[in-house]
Formats: structure tokens, sequence, C-alpha cells
């Protein structure tokens, strides 16, 4: 379903069906849908979040990243969970997570990852720390400033929900510069509903 930019996507988020054009179709997300999710990634908190995990991280090799990323998988599996806590609890987090909770069903996850791929704050546990080896950073980051990837609309058993993951390059505003990127979820179902 195609989202028009009415005033901003919250109003699309909060319900606004004004904003849902009938005509369109899930599988396209408009340019002003990206742009508005550009928009919200580059507040305050997510560039000082980036900018310190890049500083705090830069040039560790991948052994090292491999470890956390496996540390992470067996954490998801556990209930002692150190690193998932720390990244859990941190302002970034606490951001999307209250992004999440505005979108009213709209947003199904979101996260944003460092210029190494590895998560810097998300709005839930994901399945892995190290998005480095995935088409979200490999089709984003890695390939420059303006890189946009839309994943398949995939079906959530759980949930019983279409899903469509939208990631793209996060610019610091000031240089331009890439630093890191995000990954929204959108809950198509919620989308069409909205229409």
């Amino acid at each position: 379903m195609r989202l028009f930019a009415c005033s901003s996507i919250a109003l699309a988020m909060l319900g606004g069906a004004a904003c849902l054009a009938p005509t369109a179709s899930a599988n396209e997300i408009p340019d002003s849908v990206i742009a508005e999710l550009r928009e919200m990634m580059v507040s305050h908190v997510a560039l000082i979040s980036l900018a310190a995990q890049n500083e705090r991280l830069h040039g560790m090799d991948q052994t090292r990243i491999d470890d956390l990323d496996k540390q992470w998988r067996a954490e998801a599996e556990s209930d002692n969970q150190p690193l998932i806590a720390q990244l859990m609890g941190n302002p970034l987090s606490s951001y999307l997570i209250r992004k999440k909770a505005e979108s009213n069903g709209l947003f199904a996850e979101m996260f944003v990852f460092d210029a190494q791929g590895m998560n810097v704050g998300q709005s839930s546990v994901t399945s892995d720390y190290w998005q480095g080896d995935e088409d979200k950073y490999l089709e984003t980051f890695a390939k420059g400033p303006d890189a946009v990837f839309v994943d398949e609309i995939e079906f959530n058993d759980e949930t019983r929900q279409r899903r469509r993951q939208v990631s793209f390059t996060i610019l610091d505003p000031e240089s331009g510069e890439p630093i890191g990127g995000a990954t929204v979820e959108i809950n198509i179902d919620e989308m069409e509903r909205r229409s």
C-alpha cells in the first residue's frame, strides 16, 4: 500500500487514514516515506549513539565481531543476557521503542546499526547482533549514502502478519558521510487496514 507523506509520517503512524492511498500497491514504498524514515533516524540520540559506537569499536577485527554475534545468539536463548540488556537499555533503544509504540502497529521492528553492521539500538531483540553479512547492510551502508534496500514481503507465522523490511544508510547531517544504517519492518496488513 503506498503511503503518502501528508504533513509527516507520524499522521500515518497514528492512524491518519487520509495519508494512505486506497489504489496503491503493497509492493511500493514511496520515496517520501523513506525520506521521513531517514529523518526519524537522524535524531540527536541516534547520531550521538552512532558516533560513540563507531569511535569505540572502530577497527574491531572480524573474529571479535563474530564472537559478539555468537554471544548475542546464545543470550537470546538464555535467561542470562548481559549484552542484550546493555543494548536494550540504552537511550537509542528507548527512542526506537517509543517510535515503534507511537506507530500503533505500523512498525513491527526498528533497529540501527553502525559502520561495521553491529546493532547500536533496537525496538526489540533481534535474532542477531551483527548485520554486516546481510543485505540490509550490504545493500545500504556498503553501497553508499543514498542506498535503500526494500526486502521481499514475508509472512510472520507468530503474528500472522505480512511484513516488509526497508533498510537505508544513515548520514551525518553535517558532513554528509555515511555513519551507519537502519532497518524498519513495516506491517503491510496494518498499512492496508489504514487505507
